[in-house]
């Protein structure tokens, strides 16, 4: 545990670690110092004042160097003679802090009407009215009147764009430098500064194109007035007219934890996600987002959204009821001699699990994963992943992090800024080892290449000292972060046969902060892959030929087997949708509720924030229809109860359900929607933190080297782009310039 300093604030007796600020000692007695600049998750500046206090220490005896005490026997407090910012002061044994006195009231006071001089007062119609800590901090401690004329205020023009995502009002800045200091310290993406001084300086871009960063909405959560805003999100709602839902982010392997903020919009008259917030999850993505779980929430309300089953008759696909839809599945079902189900991880765990039970009642049905999936060796990342302890957090000095054949950024761009954190902030050793460069390469203690596809060539041959047993074995913790970039199903499962071999190796299995960390393509294909292994499958479902192919949650015909009657549950009209007997109208993660398991083995909850688009179902529903249909006395009234016998079937998930999932514990630095001007406009965890399932490690057999990569056509495809094509970001109209 860490030292305990011992002071006093207004009078109350305060313990906290050695190195804490006066202003998170106050915190953690709800004693509420105001701040502008200051933000829990960024270097204190010192910036704006307004956090000044009167300060005391122990009086000493310039003689006997010893503590001076009164009459009786009470430490004498010599106070300084000015005030000081709370935010940039640490703690001190015997220190006396007071935050209401006269003198602290007034320069409070003071602060706010020098603000309110270059503020253009335009509350009614900002963007961040309700939620705004200027706003509330002004009625709390600012003076009741103003003592500066309109007409001298500074005046700019409106709502300049910094880039396509992020505009700035240039009038309502107060120079705290929070987004700046985001950018530098926090991305690493120094995008933003500022020009000019006095009352002429503002925050301008330094990129081209302009704000040129995969983070650039979190700085808008922790702006302190309204300065900045989102392109989708400014002048469509206020913040006490929404309705918030705790959800999960799908697009990659993270899972971070969002708030989806609702409201009806009085133009078209439907719900709609106005949008996604930060939900607090310091053990997941803290209280930051990426742009793209940010912003490609759009196509969930996109016109071209089916709503309507179909079925194909003479040729084409019509519209039907969800009845003779079901008739029909179930009727090709019972009399099939061979069924099939695909399935993707862009479904939730109850829809997975429902459709493998049903597909496996046949004695010939076979569940089996998308092609796109990595399912060679995602059991190897699961038993040998990382503890059920695991925090990024802990992560520093002694600790060996090993990036191979991946590029965090763009595959998992929030575990970027923590590992970054990691590094540059606590002091671990980074190896990073990749065919190209990335990134992460700037933080790199240590640099390995290879060619493009052998990556398991060369983990497995590799003399590297770096990356010895000895100097492994001396590690506090070793973590490998992994992708399959170019690589075949084959080398992939080398590539991580070969880590857990080191990690065995170096005795590094069974630590909370040890072990494998895959880069997997969504946010449920740890969850997907537990649930089907182990089922009847075979390898490729493309040269398979059934009776009946049921595929859900998968990409393009290329993951489709042969079959005589295919049924594709889907969002919209895919290519591969297109070419089905049946298409069933699924509903978006943000109309229903489930579950989703993150790439290390976190399984979390997400909720339902809107009604369904026409007709649409989820895909639980619609398998739960046709199995009655088909004889089975099925009756799950809820993904509830789904997920419940999922637990009593799957040994992983042994012991969990809705509740546990639910609940939620105190976490630091405490971000509320009472206090926005300390934590930002991010939200408090009240929908789960979520339970990481147990990793299940065994004597692994030694690695069979795959066989060397002869020529360029043999490669996969391209490595991952955050913001790669597909039917969801290419719905957004905002990230149109940024799809690659």
């Amino acid at each position: 545990m860490a030292d305990l300093v011992n002071l006093t604030i207004d009078g109350k007796a305060v313990a906290v670690p050695k190195g804490t600020l006066i202003v998170d000692a106050a915190k953690t007695i709800q004693n509420d110092i105001p701040v502008f600049c200051y933000h829990p998750k960024l270097k204190p500046v010192g910036m704006c004042r307004m956090c000044l206090v009167e300060i005391g220490t122990p009086k000493m005896d310039p003689a006997t160097r010893q503590v001076v005490k009164d009459d009786k026997g009470v430490v004498v407090i010599a106070w300084q003679p000015k005030l000081n910012t709370a935010c940039t002061t640490p703690v001190s044994e015997g220190m006396a802090v007071r935050t209401q006195t006269t003198v602290v009231s007034d320069a409070r006071e003071d602060v706010l009407e020098f603000l309110l001089t270059s503020h253009p007062l335009d509350c009614p119609i900002c963007d961040k009215g309700g939620e705004c800590p200027l706003q509330n901090l002004t009625l709390e401690h600012g003076p009741g009147n103003s003592r500066f004329e309109y007409e001298n205020k500074q005046h700019n023009a409106k709502h300049v764009p910094l880039g396509d995502l992020i505009y700035l009002d240039r009038e309502r800045c107060i120079q705290c430098s929070r987004c700046i200091r985001f950018q530098d310290d926090i991305a690493d993406d120094h995008v933003l500064q500022f020009h000019e001084r006095g009352r002429h300086m503002e925050i301008i871009t330094l990129s081209e194109p302009g704000f040129d960063s995969y983070f650039s909405g979190n700085t808008s959560d922790i702006c302190p007035v309204g300065a900045l805003t989102t392109a989708d999100f400014r002048f469509k709602a206020r913040p006490w007219e929404l309705g918030s839902s705790p959800s999960v982010c799908n697009h990659c392997a993270v899972g971070c934890n969002t708030t989806l903020n609702t409201r009806l919009d009085t133009k078209t008259g439907i719900n709609e996600i106005k949008r996604v917030m930060p939900r607090q999850n310091e053990q997941v993505n803290e209280i930051w987002l990426c742009d793209k779980g940010r912003f490609v929430h759009h196509y969930t309300r996109a016109g071209d959204r089916l709503q309507k089953p179909l079925i194909r008759q003479n040729g084409q696909l019509v519209e039907t009821t969800w009845e003779r839809a079901l008739d029909l599945v179930s009727s090709k079902l019972l009399g099939a001699s061979s069924v099939a189900a695909v399935i993707g991880d862009r479904i939730a765990n109850e829809d997975a699990h429902l459709l493998t039970k049903l597909v496996n009642s046949n004695a010939k049905g076979e569940t089996r994963l998308s092609p796109a999936l990595p399912a060679s060796y995602a059991d190897l990342a699961r038993d040998y992943g990382v503890g059920v302890g695991f925090d990024m957090k802990q992560l520093g000095k002694g600790d060996v992090i090993v990036v191979v054949n991946g590029d965090v950024e763009e595959q998992a761009p929030v575990w970027f800024l923590r590992l970054r954190q990691a590094v540059v902030d606590r002091g671990a050793k980074l190896i990073v080892s990749n065919h190209r460069g990335t990134k992460l390469h700037r933080y790199a203690a240590h640099i390995a290449r290879y060619e493009q596809g052998m990556a398991a060539q060369w983990a497995a041959q590799t003399d590297d000292a770096a990356l010895s047993t000895e100097e492994l074995t001396k590690a506090r913790n070793v973590l490998f972060v992994f992708g399959d970039e170019k690589l075949d199903a084959v080398s992939a499962r080398g590539l991580a046969q070969i880590l857990v071999g080191k990690l065995v190796a170096a005795g590094q299995i069974g630590k909370p902060n040890s072990g494998l960390l895959p880069l997997y393509p969504h946010g449920n294909t740890q969850g997907v892959f537990d649930i089907v292994a182990g089922t009847r499958h075979s390898g490729n479902p493309g040269v398979l030929s059934v009776d009946v192919a049921w595929l859900v949650g998968v990409g393009d015909t290329s993951d489709a087997p042969k079959a005589r009657f295919s049924v594709v549950s889907e969002l919209f009209m895919t290519a591969l949708a297109s070419v089905a007997d049946v298409v069933l109208p699924a509903l978006s993660f943000a109309e229903r509720e489930g579950t989703y398991t993150s790439g290390d083995r976190r399984v979390q909850r997400f909720y339902r924030a809107l009604p369904a688009v026409g007709q649409a179902k989820p895909d639980w529903w619609a398998v739960q229809e046709v199995a009655r249909r088909m004889g089975f006395v099925w009756n799950f009234a809820s993904p509830a109860q789904i997920f419940t016998d999922l637990a009593a079937n799957v040994s992983y998930y042994s012991g969990l359900g809705y509740e546990v999932l639910a609940k939620t514990e105190s976490q630091w630095p405490p971000v509320g929607r009472d206090d926005l001007y300390y934590g930002g406009t991010g939200y408090e965890n009240d929908g789960g933190i979520g339970v990481r399932y147990a990793s299940n490690p065994s004597v692994i057999s030694a690695p069979t080297l795959p066989k060397m990569i002869t020529s360029m056509s043999d490669l996969k495809g391209p490595a991952r782009k955050l913001y790669q094509t597909g039917e969801l970001i290419k719905r957004s109209d905002v990230m149109q310039t940024h799809i690659e």
